[in-house]
């Protein structure tokens, strides 16, 4: 069963560079396992994880929207029609103006691209810093119209202090115990 998925999968995502996970998880989903949209985009919230790397906004990625059209295309529409409804709903939320512009997934200016922070903030179940004053910044700082967002929904608990590390020591010794 689908729906048992986020209970036997975790995908996490450190940092901004494997974000693309939220869009191939979806064409997973929808085109090649033929789940309806609302159902696969349920199942990839609940199945993805974020961790925040970088509190600076000016240093999260962006990925430029024509080197995604040349290479990956699909994902690019997978991309546009996830905001196309989130803005519809930020929307009906706050009215339209510059604080629905900033929770896009696309910028303008300096190029069009993609806000990779925000599509892994929008796309996990959970997002964390590196550590509790880290991710109270992510909070307060670096995506607080996301946190601000989310509370608004009920989602208070999806941004979460949390260290999701594994040391190599402790996963060897539990992977391989001779090796350890």
């Amino acid at each position: 069963k689908w729906s048992e998925l986020p209970q036997k999968v975790a995908i996490q995502m450190n940092d901004t560079h494997p974000t693309l996970a939220v869009l191939e998880m979806m064409r997973l989903l929808v085109d090649v396992q033929r789940l309806n949209w609302a159902e696969a985009w349920d199942l990839t919230r609940k199945t993805c994880n974020y961790t925040n790397h970088t509190v600076m906004p000016e240093a999260l990625e962006k990925w430029p929207v024509d080197m995604m059209q040349e290479y990956l295309p699909r994902h690019l529409d997978i991309c546009g029609e996830i905001n196309k409804q989130f803005m519809e709903e930020l929307k009906e939320m706050y009215g339209d103006g510059p604080k629905i512009w900033g929770l896009s997934l696309f910028q303008e200016e300096p190029f069009k691209g993609i806000r990779m922070g925000n599509l892994a903030v929008l796309g996990s179940n959970k997002v964390n810093g590196v550590a509790a004053l880290h991710t109270e910044i992510v909070k307060k700082e670096t995506f607080a119209d996301f946190y601000q967002y989310f509370c608004a929904k009920g989602e208070k608990d999806k941004f979460v202090n949390m260290t999701n590390g594994v040391t190599p020591r402790r996963w060897i010794h539990c992977a391989n115990r001779p090796l350890s």
